[in-house]
């Protein structure tokens, strides 16, 4: 391919603008044609992987034969990529064959994800995909006769069935025509709660229950949604999810990490047989009619912005792409209160911009 260069300048006068225009055009095309050689492309650069990051893509048998150079550890694998044309790697979710081409290809854009000889492709951003056991954080969307639909930032809405809930009073028995009567006294549209998946429907659906004092409504807090259900930033799994800390000067206060990134941040309230001889097998069967309650009790000055420094400490994590678990923000709230000091300030409750890199920054120096 041969490149053709031209060189001209035009020049107009403004006594005679017709003439000089005609005049200059018949000039350039009596001018000659200079053809320049095509110049070689710049080489890519190209650098191997340090020490620390994760090398994942690697195995012990060999590499992967991917179509770009680099094995990064967050190369970005785009839609209809090859990923490797190598037959003795399994294509897994987020890949397949086309036709007689034995090559396994990229359907999203994500990050590549090694088990053995299986080949996975993690989305950057995507909605949240129940498992059993996850404790997840829900509004309520729809009361049906038998059951509830909650959001929990999954593809298809997920149920909570009134059997899988506990009644006030701790009535252990069959739900009858008059539970179902009643059902929106438990939980109506609009009402945040926490509950466990318990089983997965064919179609993905979620299955939740609320059979622990840990689960059930929530009240007196602040939600918060976090991104990065994919290879982001977001909630760990497998990980304490419910605990409270003392903080220093809001008292205590409770945090609800949901795996589907939705968090609940709320004073601390006892429950009601905190000093009270009761036997553990029968702790389930305390449950009063408090525990649907929507009115929240009063909260003070101090406990409001101790809860407004922990979700902008779990902002900012998330920003800089920390994944966020207890530790982690037990180490931002600590990092939180060294940056006001550092910085003269004594509000603390943005956390943002310079402040919130700053406290990301001592956090993760804290580990």
């Amino acid at each position: 391919m041969h490149l053709v260069h031209f060189s001209y300048t035009l020049t107009f006068t403004l006594q005679d603008p017709f003439h000089s225009f005609h005049r200059t055009v018949a000039r350039v095309a009596a001018m000659p044609i200079t053809i320049l050689a095509p110049t070689p492309a710049a080489p890519i650069p190209t650098r191997r992987p340090s020490s620390e990051e994760d090398d994942s893509d690697l195995d012990s048998d060999g590499d992967i034969s991917m179509s770009r150079p680099t094995k990064r550890r967050r190369t970005i694998i785009t839609p209809g990529e090859i990923v490797t044309d190598d037959p003795q790697w399994m294509r897994g979710h987020g890949t397949f064959v086309s036709g007689e081409d034995t090559s396994i290809r990229s359907t999203l854009a994500g990050t590549l994800q090694k088990t053995n000889k299986l080949l996975s492709i993690v989305p950057l951003r995507a909605r949240y995909t129940p498992e059993i056991g996850d404790l997840v954080v829900g509004r309520i969307v729809e009361v049906q006769s038998r059951r509830w639909k909650v959001d929990v930032a999954a593809p298809l809405l997920a149920s909570l069935p009134l059997s899988s809930i506990n009644l006030p009073g701790g009535i252990l028995r069959k739900r009858t025509s008059v539970d179902e009567l009643n059902i929106r006294t438990f939980f109506g549209e609009g009402d945040l709660v926490v509950a466990e998946v318990q089983s997965i429907f064919q179609d993905g659906g979620a299955s939740l229950h609320t059979r622990s004092l840990k689960y059930g409504k929530l009240r007196n807090g602040y939600f918060m949604a976090v991104s990065g259900m994919g290879g982001g930033a977001g909630v760990v799994r497998a990980k304490r999810q419910i605990f409270t800390f003392q903080t220093s000067r809001g008292g205590e206060v409770d945090v609800v990490l949901g795996v589907n990134g939705y968090i609940w941040i709320a004073k601390h309230i006892e429950p009601e047989t905190a000093g009270k001889d009761f036997s553990i097998t029968r702790l389930e069967e305390q449950a009063s009619g408090t525990m649907y309650s929507s009115q929240n009790d009063e909260i003070g000055v101090g406990t409001r912005r101790e809860i407004s420094r922990i979700a902008g400490c779990i902002a900012a994590l998330v920003e800089a792409g920390v994944k966020v678990e207890e530790n982690m923000v037990r180490r931002a709230y600590e990092a939180s209160l060294d940056a006001d000091a550092e910085m003269q300030e004594h509000s603390g409750e943005y956390l943002g911009g310079a402040k919130g890199r700053r406290v990301v920054e001592l956090a993760l120096g804290m580990g």
